[in-house]
């Protein structure tokens, strides 16, 4: 299938691995000219070398305030021109339970995962509404729809940045603006490798009894990108092959 957003350019950060990597790669595959954002520059190097079609790596770190602005002169820069595709995706913060984390954790962790999205919306999306295109999606997690253990700082974060873009997409949605958020699951990906050594017991967890590729991941991303999901907007969708039990 043609997604019809051939030409178009995009920002795709925490981009240097995992999920964020397979949703540039996505893009990419589809002919959108794409900037991968991260804050490991080798890793980011590493990354761009085998994607295809035109990508362009620019060094940026979302726990840094001051790092928005620079990040987004920089990707219209390189790409010359505007962003139409903006994919937010961040690393989650440190692991703790409400005893164990200091309210002094907090701010950094919103930082990550709430308030540089916000930043980054508000840069990015008043182009896209005067243009009357855009498509904005945050990668999340199934946390928002249940909240996992010793992780609060994650859950707390990517709950409230699924509310801004809820609230968001309303107030753009006329101005052919879409605005979702994406909720993966277990997927295989670096990150999930040094935390759960036992890959096989974990995958015997899961109702579809395998890991998620995050190749399939970034396609799902891509679609909801696409001129044919010009209607879908204010969603969270979960991928994770039906892991989330509630009904929402």
């Amino acid at each position: 299938m043609d997604l019809g957003i051939r030409g178009r350019r995009a920002l795709v950060t925490g981009a240097s691995s995992g999920l964020g990597l397979a949703t540039a790669a996505a893009l990419a595959e589809e002919g959108v000219e794409v900037v991968l954002a991260s804050r490991n520059a080798a890793r980011l190097a590493e990354a761009t070398a085998a994607l295809p079609g035109r990508h362009h790596p620019v060094v940026a770190d979302l726990a840094d305030p001051g790092a928005i602005e620079p990040l987004v002169d920089n990707a219209e820069a390189v790409l010359e021109g505007h962003i139409d595709i903006l994919v937010a995706n961040a690393g989650g913060p440190p692991p703790g339970d409400f005893a164990s984390t200091e309210v002094s954790a907090y701010p950094e962790a919103l930082q990550l995962n709430l308030l540089s999205t916000i930043a980054l919306c508000k840069r990015i999306v008043p182009g896209m509404r005067e243009r009357g295109w855009g498509r904005v999606i945050a990668i999340t997690s199934t946390a928002v729809r249940e909240p996992m253990a010793q992780i609060i700082l994650s859950n707390t974060a990517r709950a409230g940045v699924t509310a801004f873009l809820k609230t968001a997409a309303r107030e753009v949605a006329a101005d052919g603006v879409t605005v979702n958020t994406v909720q993966p699951g277990v997927h295989l990906t670096d990150r999930l490798r040094s935390v759960y050594p036992d890959l096989d017991s974990l995958a015997g967890t899961q109702p579809s009894g395998r890991i998620g590729d995050p190749d399939d991941f970034g396609a799902v991303v891509a679609f909801l990108c696409s001129a044919q999901a010009n209607y879908i907007s204010g969603v969270s969708l979960a991928v994770d092959a039906a892991a989330t039990r509630g009904l929402l």
